[in-house]
């Protein structure tokens, strides 16, 4: 069978930087799909429901971090988008604020498009799913790997694509400690100088979606992060 062949949803309002990632990725062969501004990016996201989602942060008629509020707020409806943004705020907070409302990746403009592309397929490499339906339950919590989808007693958690796979490497992992270096590499998909901080970021909010069955994930000191068997 032939492979899907992947759509990536570009929103940019700059339409020089937009036909250049756009080119670049139908170059790579992508399906590409674009919008100039906000509102016309989520209503393009939620109607396509594309492989990934790059994403401007300073757009007109809705922002980016509105967008993803939007669709993470949205997540239980489909399978989450992988968001790649892509700004000219390139702060610390900056960044961390882009993780907390669902980013899987940040690229600072100015950028390198060889080095864009390259996240671009790390996203999507992870974002293969295999054909076999598997589930795996743990602590009254099921990991449904085709579905993508975490459920605490048959009720679907609102989790965004890399809460998702930050989660599902806790799982497969039960009971050996995950160093936030580890975690980088096998979530990301390569590594970030300087960004563990990240990782305990988007843990903290993973823990506050489990609730009560936060406690499964355990807080190693020194080390890292540990799923109980």
């Amino acid at each position: 069978m032939e492979a899907k062949q992947p759509v990536i949803l570009v929103v940019e309002d700059d339409d020089d930087i937009r036909e250049l990632v756009v080119f670049s990725l139908e170059d790579e062969g992508y399906r590409v799909e674009q919008a100039a501004d906000g509102l016309k990016g989520l209503e393009l996201a939620e109607t396509l429901q594309p492989d990934l989602l790059v994403l401007d942060l300073m757009l007109p008629g809705k922002d980016g971090l509105s967008v993803c509020r939007e669709l993470n707020r949205r997540a239980g409806e489909f399978l989450p988008i992988p968001i790649l943004m892509l700004t000219a705020r390139g702060e610390e907070m900056d960044r961390i604020v882009g993780f907390e409302y669902g980013a899987d990746d940040y690229v600072v403009k100015p950028f390198n498009i060889r080095e864009l592309m390259l996240r671009v397929r790390a996203i999507l490499r992870r974002r293969n799913i295999d054909n076999g339906r598997r589930i795996i339950t743990r602590h009254g919590i099921s990991l449904d790997q085709q579905g993508r989808r975490v459920s605490i007693g048959g009720t679907p958690l609102e989790l965004t694509a890399l809460e998702y796979r930050i989660f599902e490497d806790f799982f497969l992992n039960a009971g050996r400690i995950r160093t936030r270096e580890e975690l980088l590499s096998s979530v990301w998909g390569y590594q970030f100088e300087g960004y563990e901080r990240t990782v305990d970021v988007h843990i903290a909010r993973l823990r506050r979606k489990l609730g009560e069955a936060a406690q499964c994930i355990e807080t190693v000191r020194g080390m890292g992060y540990r799923c109980k068997e």
